[in-house]
């Protein structure tokens, strides 16, 4: 019994026939939810096809590239409505998360169209001034003493106090950084080394200093304070954050005015 059930299963004709009967109930409720009615081919769907293949080719489609488009797109849309009338998007985490992000970026977009005033601009930036705030910066040279070459690389370093401009060893990176942050030097010799320039006095030698790679002699050569920046220099930040601000806005204000259309229960 078991070999025939197993052989039953092997064969061809079997699943061409559940197949079939699959094919005939999704067809069959197909009919049943079929969207069908009118396709309507518009002058703006052809011009938006016809640019869509301008964008991506460089040069505008032929009349015969354009009618093969024409025709993508019709199948599309037969398919498109298809699978709405089988309820194929319920369900479908994809589609789910696709269709939030369209409606937010709807909102978001209409909140977005009206560009901002001078006006606007100018008040935007004075009430988030410190958001545009530069931070203080340095500008620094190095003398670098390398472990894997001496012994003992932070005497070498304090010996070479004397006389650091011909002391030190090659190093991967540069010997003189001008006007970096604490966080960008941080960033490269690590943040000890970082806050121990931020107390060197200007134009002397210092050291030794401990970094990521080694050791070192330091000089501060210049110190910039931090500062505010007019809105001239940041005219294109302050724009791009109050537009953005203005679309989360939106979008949080339209899902409120949705919000209060349901009642959730819990079960």
């Amino acid at each position: 019994m078991t070999n025939l059930f197993t052989r039953t299963l092997r064969e061809p004709l079997l699943w061409f026939l559940l197949a079939g009967a699959v094919l005939f109930v999704v067809t069959g409720r197909a009919g049943e939810r079929s969207a069908g009615g009118e396709i309507r081919v518009t002058d703006a769907e052809r011009q938006r096809l016809h640019d869509q293949w301008l964008v991506q080719t460089g040069s505008p489609p032929t009349p015969v590239e354009l009618e093969r488009l024409v025709e993508q797109w019709i199948r599309e849309e037969i398919y498109y409505r298809e699978a709405l009338a089988l309820g194929l998007d319920e369900g479908d985490v994809i589609i789910r998360r696709r269709l939030v992000q369209k409606l937010a970026f709807l909102t978001e977009d209409l909140a977005a169209a009206a560009e901002p005033t001078a006006d606007e601009l100018a008040t935007y930036h004075a009430r988030h001034a410190d958001r545009y705030l530069q931070p203080a910066r340095a500008s620094f040279s190095h003398r670098y003493f390398s472990g894997q070459r001496r012994e003992d690389p932070e005497a070498a370093a304090r010996a070479a106090l004397a006389d650091p401009d011909d002391a030190g060893d090659p190093f991967m990176l540069q010997r003189t950084y001008a006007a970096r942050s604490d966080a960008e030097i941080a960033e490269l010799f690590g943040r000890d080394f970082a806050a121990a320039l931020a107390d060197l006095p200007t134009g002397e030698w210092q050291g030794p200093i401990r970094s990521a790679y080694g050791w070192h002699l330091v000089r501060i050569e210049e110190r910039l304070p931090a500062r505010a920046p007019a809105l001239e220099e940041v005219a294109q930040r302050v724009r791009a954050d109050l537009i953005q601000e203005r679309r989360t806005a939106a979008n949080e204000a339209f899902f409120e005015s949705l919000r209060g259309r349901y009642r959730v229960v819990e079960s």
